[in-house]
């Protein structure tokens, strides 16, 4: 029987326990202010006993390639020296944390936000391949814009540089390990993806050449740093539209297949996620941010980001219809890391809407307590990580782990609301806005909740 609070090992670094902050948007970029927004975003849930800490999107370029504004770059030598305040603050609290590396390719900036084109019109966006028709078509009818410079083959082999460059100035920091964005869009999903992935080299065709590029960056990593602990989210495409809008896409299979194969090449970790080909709320999903779309003092901001009130329209009616379509469901990718598990030895993290104490326990396999059947006891992942609720409860883990707070089954607060994402397109920081989080946030404060034991 495995419990939250049992220690695990990746990669020969021992985690303290299996709760993890999954990476989110710190805005923190690189300023003089940086690494204090970091630590300001960070130490909070290492101080409540969070085992692993994975630092969000982190981009290993000096430009282009960041999604959303405020995105960390770790390009800079002297910048990134500056990051081992924050690695020591989280290794003070006795937790582990790791970077997750990306560059946003055909999803970068240079894509969709208006004003940063503006600013920058030298700038084409990175690209696997040329666009799919689809992306083509919103081009034309000028809801994005696509100027793609297709990587040529020495091109790929010197961006898989950069992210091994990267993960030695970040493990010369102090990180515990690296963690890939292979999901949600970025560089690394558009390599592993059939939507994405139309190259004739060694880099494209089959599945295990779409896979290529992940195994020279294990390589390039490794060479420069040893045997950090290495892992990767593994994207399944299943919320992508259905035939004949997408045809080609990776089915639950595939990720299966992709996760076994990173397990011979030699990654120490794996989290599969179920994430669509385009940038949607599959991988947010809850309710349409109301609140987050009629804030007036933002209005301006979105406009400049989208290109109009025409387009800041738009995107807030295609927001209204994902969210119809992309209904939150507890641990949705749960049965997609149960079949993960089933393949492999290494690690399965798990995460995606997961709520609660007892919603853990199931995953873990942990088959105490009032639960019956045996379905109780066949793990999904080994270990259980969240994103957003960290946001409106940044000390989160106290909660969840053992504490005198007398709750059984605590559950987090997060209402997955999204009013914490979209004001994240003008590089707002990512923070609970919910007056009613708010609210039980501070009454569960003054109570005590968020006090681990051993501090009193």
């Amino acid at each position: 029987m495995v419990t939250l609070e049992d220690p695990i090992d990746i990669g020969g670094v021992t985690i303290p326990n299996r709760l993890y902050r999954a990476p989110l948007l710190e805005c923190a970029g690189n300023g003089p202010n940086a690494v204090d927004a970091l630590i300001d975003d960070l130490e909070p849930a290492a101080a409540s006993g969070v085992g692993l800490l994975c630092q969000g999107a982190t981009i290993v370029r000096g430009e282009g390639g960041c999604a959303a504004p405020g995105m960390t770059r770790v390009h800079d030598p002297d910048f990134v020296s500056r990051l081992s305040r924050l690695t020591d603050r989280i290794h003070d609290h006795g937790s582990r944390i790791v970077v997750q590396l990306e560059h946003g390719g055909l999803r970068s900036m240079e894509t969709w936000h208006a004003e940063y084109r503006e600013s920058n019109p030298a700038l084409e966006q990175l690209a696997v391949s040329e666009p799919p028709w689809q992306l083509r078509l919103l081009d034309r009818l000028g809801f994005l814009e696509y100027d793609p410079h297709v990587l040529t083959t020495a091109e790929v082999y010197d961006l898989a540089a950069d992210f091994g460059r990267a993960a030695a100035r970040a493990t010369e920091a102090g990180y515990d390990g690296i963690h890939l964005a292979g999901a949600n869009m970025g560089i690394v999903q558009q390599f592993l993806s059939p939507f994405y992935n139309r190259r004739d080299d060694e880099f494209g065709g089959s599945p295990e050449a779409r896979l290529h590029f992940l195994a020279v960056v294990r390589d390039e990593i490794r060479e420069r740093v040893g045997d950090v602990p290495l892992m990767t989210k593994v994207p399944a495409e299943t919320p992508a539209p259905p035939s004949p809008v997408v045809r080609r896409k990776l089915s639950l299979s595939d990720g299966v297949e992709i996760a076994r194969r990173l397990e011979r090449i030699g990654y120490d970790a794996v989290v599969p996620v179920q994430t669509s080909v385009v940038w949607d709320m599959s991988i947010v999903r809850g309710e349409y941010p109301e609140r987050a779309w009629s804030n007036e003092a933002l209005r301006d901001e979105y406009d400049a980001a989208f290109g109009g009130a025409t387009r800041r329209q738009f995107v807030a009616a295609a927001n209204r219809l994902q969210s119809l379509q992309y209904d939150f469901e507890p641990a949705w990718n749960a049965d997609f890391c149960r079949r993960v598990r089933e393949q492999v030895s290494i690690p399965v993290l798990g995460e995606g809407g997961i709520r609660g104490r007892d919603e853990m326990d199931r995953l873990l396999g942990d088959s105490s307590g009032e639960r019956d059947g045996p379905s109780a006891a066949e793990p999904a992942c080994d270990m259980v990580g969240m994103a957003r609720p960290f946001y409106a409860e940044p000390r989160l883990g106290a909660r969840l782990l053992e504490t005198k707070s007398g709750d059984e089954n605590p559950q987090v607060l997060c209402e997955s609301c999204n009013n914490c994402t979209v004001p994240q397109v003008t590089g707002a920081p990512g923070i609970c806005r919910t007056p009613d989080v708010l609210r039980k946030r501070g009454e569960l404060d003054r109570r005590g909740a968020y006090e681990r034991p051993e501090s009193e």
